[in-house]
């Protein structure tokens, strides 16, 4: 059984106008479905109805879905998840736009989490018979796809004993306090071979850290820069470099005051892969390895 990647993330905004301006005029993607409220949308270069979910009423995250390899891996997976001590429910088709049963739960950090396997097909905006490299009429910064989450909570031990024991996932790094004495401060873990798919910070439980889109290298980072100053967006951090996966980087925000990600580069995972470790000392290398230091609203600011 396998989960194969972070299939959409569901957040919540204030103004659903100002937010399709962000992630469909500024960020390129497309939206696929209307709802009272709610938006639908995906990268060019998705396969899957949609990454992301957009509900007015609120910030921060509603919840994470993660497609798994095969139908039967559902069952497998709330098996382990009840074994484990985590109540688990039922989902079927049509209790989310587009995609089938699965099940979900609520992790230790109090975050919600559902898995499933069928969700509608729709291919990407270059098809797959003899595809162009990219779609001529890409808007904004045109990401082709998301890519991971980073989310907040208090016993970040427990997410790595449940994700590596239930779902299999590995640790490509951590953070912790000193080697001596090694309390786990954050975990980048991962299902295939990017650096990560789900990163936890300890902070408070419940709270969305950030959810990055991939795009495809440092020149696309840099023009994303420049897409948002034309389109006055928030900028956080960046463009930079991440000690820790390596990746190049621009942190910024929608409207709502969510924090985006856009993420190129860092390198491949295999199941072998060894765990490298950070001490907390090294922390704002680690995060922006040329700054070498963190701002305060890197660490304080969560939706």
């Amino acid at each position: 059984m396998a989960i194969m990647r972070l299939g959409y993330v569901h957040v919540r905004v204030t103004d659903i106008g100002a937010a399709r301006s962000h992630y469909s005029d500024t960020l390129g993607l497309k939206v696929m479905a209307e709802e009272p409220d709610k938006l639908y949308l995906k990268g060019w270069d998705e396969y899957d109805h949609h990454s992301v979910v957009l509900e007015e009423g609120g910030v921060g995250a509603v919840k994470f879905g993660y497609k798994v390899a095969k139908a039967g891996d559902l069952d497998q997976y709330e098996k382990a998840l009840t074994q484990f001590g985590v109540s688990v429910e039922r989902m079927s088709t049509g209790d989310n736009l587009a995609v089938g049963d699965g099940i979900r739960f609520t992790s230790p950090t109090e975050h919600v989490f559902e898995l499933y396997h069928e969700i509608e097909y729709v291919g990407t905006e270059t098809g797959a018979l003899n595809p162009e490299a990219w779609p001529r009429d890409v808007r904004g910064v045109g990401a082709p796809r998301i890519d991971h989450a980073l989310i907040t909570g208090d016993d970040v031990d427990a997410m790595e004993k449940l994700f590596t024991e239930c779902f299999d996932w590995n640790i490509s790094e951590r953070v912790i306090t000193d080697p001596a004495d090694p309390q786990l401060l954050a975990t980048w873990m991962f299902c295939g071979q990017t650096a990560h798919d789900l990163a936890v910070l300890k902070g408070p439980n419940g709270k969305l850290h950030h959810f990055a889109f991939w795009l495809e290298d440092w020149n696309a980072v840099l023009k994303a820069g420049d897409i948002f100053a034309m389109d006055d967006v928030s900028v956080d951090v960046g463009p930079t470099r991440h000690g820790i996966t390596r990746g190049t980087t621009i942190y910024f925000f929608d409207p709502a005051g969510n924090r985006n990600e856009v993420f190129s580069g860092g390198y491949l995972t295999n199941p072998d892969f060894p765990t490298i470790t950070w001490t907390a000392d090294q922390l704002g290398k680690g995060v922006f390895y040329i700054q070498r230091e963190l701002n305060e609203r890197f660490t304080s600011v969560l939706t």
